[in-house]
């Protein structure tokens, strides 16, 4: 099992945004704790026209049941789930 900081980073890597990791009820992870699946299975980004939500729905929850995630724009904000990926990806 990786740790969640390990996993945020990965994730920052290929999609050109930073994650924050949450328990299935909204709580924040520490980034040293270990317990989620050591991978993140895509290569390359999501399409920038995807929202945050259908990211979610389709790349992050399948991959990591029992988890949430909050989409962070370049301050750390959480992003809406109608915001488009390119939105996000321009913050940075």
């Amino acid at each position: 099992m990786a740790k969640i900081k390990h996993i945020e980073q990965r994730i920052r890597n290929i999609e050109g945004f930073k994650v924050r990791i949450l328990t299935s009820y909204g709580r924040d992870i520490r980034g040293d704790l270990t317990g989620i699946p050591d991978f993140y299975a895509y290569e390359k980004a999501s399409r920038n026209d995807m929202t945050v939500e259908t990211w979610k729905a389709t790349r992050f929850r399948p991959l990591y049941p029992g988890f949430d995630v909050d989409v962070l724009n370049r301050r750390g904000e959480s992003m809406q789930g109608n915001t488009k990926l390119k939105t996000v990806r321009n913050t940075y």
